[in-house]
């Protein structure tokens, strides 16, 4: 696997606003369809929020990554490795 294949589903996150360009979803503002990359995005490509260029974009991985900083992941009961999706559920789960 390239790299370029491992990048594929990996969200960048607009280090101006917090607008998370989601590769599933593409942008529908500027007519990019979803299962596009964001390395696949054009050069001239910018924020659909701020006009933000690409360089300002952060990865911020997979949407089902853990969630938190890599180095704190380590930290815990075990709570900081679940996705944010896996937290959500646990907590449902115990308030009822």
């Amino acid at each position: 696997m390239t790299e370029e294949q491992s990048l594929a589903d990996h969200r960048f996150e607009c280090l101006v606003c917090g607008y998370v360009y989601e590769p599933n979803v593409g942008d529908t503002k500027r007519a990019i369809p979803a299962g596009t990359a964001f390395n696949e995005l054009p050069d001239d490509w910018r924020c659909p929020v701020c006009n933000t260029r690409k360089q300002k974009f952060k990865d911020i991985g997979p949407a089902d990554s853990p969630s938190g900083f890599a180095e704190n992941l380590k930290y815990g009961l075990g709570a900081n490795t679940l996705s944010p999706a896996q937290k959500i559920s646990s907590s449902l789960v115990l308030w009822r």
